[in-house]
């Protein structure tokens, strides 16, 4: 049981219109209780929206890379919520696939599978050095630049900070995985 219980329907015509902006057009599922608790403090929500809508929507990193980082913070922090929710959805439209999204949820066994890039082996252990240390060191900040621009490399540092805060939002919060959500894997 949450934390704090995600509004239910009938929503007041201003959180309609506000959950309505959250959720893609065409979405068969209803909004996400993360959303729904969210705006019990619509100006929280409403703050938070502009930078996460930002990141996901107008970002400059390939949206695979994206949500291979997403994917990998969310799994390091334990937030099955919403390593569930991006890997059902928004990771296989990226083009990542199980066994990329799998590498993201090796956490503890210092996996790193000879399928992934080297851009994803690069933004793998950065992720993993800034969960550990909130640091990176030259030879993770190299790696990273071998690949990406200045703009991007900002991006992905907020993006990493970013989905650490989502994840301590539902962690914090006792969020229940959405229903149609992939659940997180189980380590053999």
């Amino acid at each position: 049981m949450p934390r704090i219980e995600p509004l239910v329907p009938p929503y007041s015509p201003a959180v309609d219109r506000a959950l309505r902006r959250w959720m893609p057009p065409g979405v068969p599922h209803e909004p996400l209780r993360l959303f729904r608790v969210l705006h019990r403090n619509p100006e929280l929500a409403s703050r938070m929206f502009t930078l996460g809508a930002g990141l996901l929507g107008h970002g400059l990193l390939p949206a695979a890379d994206r949500e291979f980082v997403i994917a990998r913070v969310t799994a390091r922090s334990g937030c099955a919520y919403e390593w569930g929710v991006h890997a059902a959805t928004l990771a296989p439209r990226a083009g990542l696939g199980p066994e990329q999204l799998r590498a993201t949820t090796d956490v503890d066994r210092g996996v790193r599978p000879a399928s992934l890039t080297g851009r994803h082996a690069a933004l793998l252990a950065a992720v993993d050095e800034l969960h550990d240390t909130a640091r990176l060191s030259e030879p993770a900040w190299d790696a990273l630049r071998a690949h990406y621009e200045d703009a991007q490399l900002l991006e992905f540092l907020v993006l990493a900070g970013w989905y650490r805060t989502i994840s301590y939002l539902a962690n914090g919060l006792l969020l229940e995985e959405e229903p149609w959500a992939e659940p997180f894997p189980v380590a053999p």
